[in-house]
């Protein structure tokens, strides 16, 4: 069994979003409620900052805070390492989004940011909280895939109606061979500069596996004990410099 992970080159990224615009079609998400979010923020001081930026989506962790706080047991994680939510469990408490340090849930009943109200423009039939105006995933509430309802919390899944139904054995999920493309998740199959990879950590052959040991990779907020499943490099040593969670962890 597989277990899946994440590498995101932070030297390769460019901060076009792509990935997130490809996570909003995909996973039918709202404006401003992105799982796969890129975050800007300046670096320096005055009168020389730096303008850079951070891709921020749910790390799938091994031991995942938010986890162990649902009091319904609606997050939960699978065999192949891949944390979910059972919207058919989730009652909405928010523990979740309290007890996860990357702040990558959402909920329903949030209000816009911007007008217009696509909820209301895109008014949802029954539970659902909105009607897409295009064709997403198969509805699949145990594994919360489609259109997130009303009063549950919901996050990246990894792509989990891609990914779940890769052959057996896979060790990469990589758009150039022909015969997996259709798996690959949708923020690896976009991102231009190719700074995403996706594989499986358990196998040391697999090119996640290779990355993480050649260039150290790094994982945001280690020190919390989540142990992620997503980890940054950065050109060829490691990204800890480039990780803003790990720079006040770095030795004198």
């Amino acid at each position: 069994m597989a277990k899946w992970g994440m590498v995101i080159d932070l030297e390769k990224c460019t901060g076009c979003q792509a990935c997130s615009t490809a996570c909003q079609m995909e996973n039918n998400r709202l404006p401003g409620e992105n799982y796969q979010d890129v975050l800007y923020y300046t670096d320096g001081r005055q009168p020389t900052p730096q303008l850079k930026w951070f891709p921020r989506p749910c790390m799938h962790c091994e031991e995942p805070s938010c986890m162990h706080v649902c009091p319904t047991k609606a997050t939960y994680k699978t065999e192949d390492g891949v944390v979910l939510i059972d919207w058919d469990k989730c009652i909405g408490c928010k523990y979740c989004m309290i007890a996860c340090p990357y702040g990558v849930r959402f909920y329903t009943d949030e209000k816009p940011l911007i007008e217009p109200n696509i909820k209301q423009v895109f008014k949802g039939d029954g539970d659902l909280s909105w009607n897409p105006p295009y064709k997403g995933p198969q509805q699949d509430p145990k594994h919360g895939v489609g259109i997130q309802p009303n009063g549950v919390v919901s996050k990246c899944n990894f792509c989990y109606h891609k990914i779940s139904k890769a052959p057996k054995g896979t060790a990469d999920l990589d758009e150039s061979n022909p015969e997996l493309v259709e798996y690959v998740p949708a923020c690896v199959r976009t991102c231009a500069p190719k700074a995403r990879y996706f594989g499986d950590l358990d196998n040391p052959n697999s090119q996640v596996s290779r990355l993480i040991s050649d260039k150290q990779g790094t994982r945001l907020l280690d020190h919390t004990g989540n142990k992620p499943q997503v980890y940054y490099v950065s050109g060829g040593g490691a990204a800890s410099g480039a990780v803003p969670g790990t720079r006040s962890n770095k030795k004198a």
